[in-house]
């Protein structure tokens, strides 16, 4: 199968990524938001890390502005009509992403594939509600998209053997690297990752050691390129408590267990460096 034109919904930190690496890769690509603000805002980052490149000597101005060129914005869905894929990168809420897939379901012609950047929630639930379960399927990107090689590619119970080789073949276009995993709640990367953030969250609430002390002993002892509280505040508060949900109810095991310093500081609204505020201040 040929993919041609690309759609991605959502214009925030994953989805302009996305659309800027396809769109990098030669794909025509409509992004869409339900705002036009948000969608000049995904376009300006897009620019913004085109333009970085250029003035590093890695790209060209008229590199720079070809990328830009394949790129169209939207705010009706329906101007995802003509799409071969749609990645969703919205909102990490279960009953948004429904009610997106549904419409995309009835917009999208037959041979269109429908895939999720979801970081937990289950490719199976998401594509029940769709009548193209064999084409739905999970391409999980690494944040920042532009620079991060893996994407998790996640197979729902119904994802065909057809379409898991059409997006693992796409996604090494891409210049990436997909990474096959089944459909468990926050399936590898996250899986791993956020019981130990959370870990790291308890042993502050806990006084084991202070915020900073933490981050150091992670970076210097373990090579992480950043501490976990720094890490969490990046990924943001609410989204690592969303995932530690999923994984708790998912699972159903107290080792999953959302650290109540977390859940009081998103109850706060210290969501990390998108509300200025989090473990540290930005």
């Amino acid at each position: 199968m040929t993919l041609r034109t690309i759609g991605v919904v959502g214009a925030g930190t994953m989805g302009n990524g996305i659309a800027h690496v396809f769109a990098q890769a030669g794909f025509n690509v409509i992004l869409n938001d339900i705002k036009d603000e948000f969608v000049a805002k995904g376009m300006g980052t897009i620019t913004k890390n085109l333009q970085r490149n250029v003035d590093k000597g890695r790209a060209t101005e008229a590199d720079r502005d070809s990328v830009l060129a394949r790129i169209t914005c939207s705010t009706n869905l329906n101007d995802l009509a003509a799409c071969d894929l749609v990645v969703e990168a919205i909102i990490e809420q279960l009953d948004i992403k429904l009610e997106l897939f549904r419409k995309l379901d009835a917009i999208l012609p037959q041979h269109a594939i429908l895939a999720s950047n979801t970081s937990s929630i289950s490719i199976t639930k998401l594509a029940a509600v769709t009548q193209r379960a064999d084409r739905f399927i999970g391409m999980h990107f690494m944040n920042p998209v532009p620079v991060m090689k893996l994407v998790e590619i996640i197979r729902g119970i119904a994802t065909s053997d057809a379409c898991t080789k059409t997006i693992a073949t796409l996604t090494e276009t891409l210049g990436k690297v997909p990474v096959e995993v089944n459909d468990f709640p926050g399936f590898i990367s996250n899986r791993v990752l956020l019981p130990m953030i959370n870990e790291a969250i308890f042993a502050l609430y806990e006084g084991v050691a202070t915020k900073e002390a933490i981050d150091e002993v992670m970076k210097l002892g373990m090579n992480h390129p950043m501490g976990p509280l720094t890490l969490a505040d990046f990924i943001g508060l609410d989204t690592c408590l969303f995932i530690m949900r999923v994984l708790h109810d998912g699972l159903g095991d107290d080792k999953y267990r959302p650290c109540p310093l977390l859940v009081k500081m998103v109850d706060a609204g210290y969501l990390g460096r998108k509300s200025g505020r989090g473990f540290y201040e930005y």
